[in-house]
């Protein structure tokens, strides 16, 4: 370890910055972040550094370095760019005892500035020594997707606790098990979903509650997305490296899963067309048993749990069995499969508004307000209709479409066997069966179907013309 990480309290204190320059303007952004008092000196001063200056957030002496400068300084940054510049100020700090960091000039530091992820009071340093700063990037770019937005938020909701735990608690290790609950249990997940009400009641509780009561898991139902990993939402990576145990569909893919905790149990609990490994009735008590037991349960569906995906009935079961729970929206197949196959769902040229329908209602085949859908100016999104296809274009054009009206199928839509076929609404039917098209599938119907890339295997990216 060439660098020994610390963290300096700059609150008031003086720290020289040498330059006016773009270099400089994002060290001052640090700085003043940091609450140092900065003193910024340069003939002159490049826009953003200025405005920084004029907002009071530094104070600016509008000449060239001198020595005195550095007196008092608790830090001296050089940005200047100029080489002879620099290496006079790096001397001067270095005579005076004062450590310098000189910008992009590791041989005149005596200390560097890492890669930061800052959510205030957290805040994570990542080096490497100056030997990859492009690669300290990156990883402050991966860390910053791993941490959520309001952990910092947290830690301080945590501090108003501290008092009251170290009261109740006389032992280093109950305080420590305290602690571990309380960050890895559903206060955190409370809070960390915005419910900072139920998060405090739920603190209260843990706090005056006798140890031996047992602890409540909590339910998260999550949206995977239409399939590519890359899709789904920050607050469901999150959640999948947390998780216990992950209750999952059919949809659900191995790429998906392998962001899951490698501890973590997985249940399998897919369904298919007169194929049910579980019943939804089944699968409910096992989001509430389990929780019960004090575990992390994320219910994880395909696309949006709200969307044709039966999570406002799990929501209702697991909000009446009492345990806490929330839900986390994906993308929808309807957004995600489209735009994977160049078909916008709105377009000004064709389509004022898009609905959604399923090919399976609560009596087994499709229902919907055919006379409406009929109208056109809009466009129609089957859901699982690969086998009711025939019907939905019968009845369409029983209600007056027109049945040259272009349709499109995308099968394993955002995967890379993704599929697109195109054809009218008349041939739907015939369109699934001569392309041999299964489960998962996507029908559109509507003008903007005819824009789909239309090949075998759309592209996903599409060459600038």
């Amino acid at each position: 370890m060439n660098y020994l990480p610390l963290f300096m309290d700059l609150r008031g204190r003086p720290v020289l910055l040498v330059g006016g320059g773009e270099m400089a303007a994002a060290k001052a952004r640090m700085l003043v972040k940091a609450g140092a008092d900065l003193v910024v000196v340069a003939p002159r001063l490049e826009r953003e550094l200025d405005e920084l200056v004029q907002a009071g957030g530094a104070r600016h002496i509008a000449r060239p370095f001198r020595q005195a400068d550095v007196a008092d300084s608790a830090l001296v940054y050089s940005a200047t760019g100029d080489a002879a510049i620099d290496e006079h100020v790096a001397a001067t700090a270095r005579a005076a005892g004062v450590a310098v960091n000189v910008v992009d000039r590791q041989d005149l530091c005596d200390f560097i500035t890492p890669a930061i992820v800052d959510r205030d009071p957290v805040v994570v340093g990542i080096s490497t020594g100056g030997a990859a700063p492009v690669l300290a990037r990156r990883l402050r770019a991966s860390i910053e997707a791993l941490l959520p937005a309001r952990l910092g938020k947290l830690a301080l909701f945590a501090n108003d606790f501290r008092a009251a735990v170290k009261s109740k608690l006389e032992s280093g290790a109950g305080r420590r098990r305290f602690w571990e609950r309380f960050f890895d249990g559903p206060i955190a997940d409370a809070f960390l979903g915005g419910d900072e009400r139920t998060a405090r009641r739920a603190a209260l509780e843990a706090v005056n509650r006798p140890a031996e009561a047992p602890e409540v898991g909590t339910v998260h139902i999550v949206g995977a997305g239409p399939g590519d990993p890359d899709l789904l939402t920050m607050r469901a990576f999150r959640l999948l490296s947390h998780a216990d145990l992950v209750i999952h569909d059919r949809l659900i893919g191995p790429d998906i899963l392998d962001y899951v905790r490698r501890d973590a149990e997985r249940l399998y609990v897919g369904k298919s067309r007169g194929n049910h490994s579980r019943t939804q009735d089944e699968i409910n008590d096992l989001m509430v048993a389990y929780a019960r037991q004090g575990r992390r349960v994320v219910r994880l569906k395909g696309g949006d749990p709200f969307v044709f995906g039966r999570g406002g009935e799990e929501l209702d079961h697991v909000v009446a069995a009492g345990i806490p729970v929330e839900v986390v929206p994906g993308i929808t197949a309807a957004t995600g499969c489209a735009a994977a196959a160049g078909i916008p769902l709105t377009h000004r040229d064709h389509a004022g508004a898009v609905t959604f329908i399923s090919g399976h209602g609560k009596d087994g085949g499709p229902d919907a307000d055919w006379a409406a859908l009929a109208k056109g100016g809009q466009t129609i999104v089957v859901y699982m209709g690969l086998s009711t296809a025939g019907e939905i274009a019968g009845q369409l054009i029983a209600h007056g479409m027109n049945p040259s009206t272009p349709a499109a199928i995308i099968a394993n839509g955002t995967l890379p066997d993704q599929k697109v076929v195109r054809g009218t609404l008349a041939g739907l039917e015939t369109l699934v069966a001569d392309n041999g098209i299964e489960s998962p599938a996507l029908i559109v119907i509507g003008s903007v179907a005819a824009l789909a890339a239309g090949s075998a295997e759309a592209p996903r990216l599409r060459a600038a013309s």
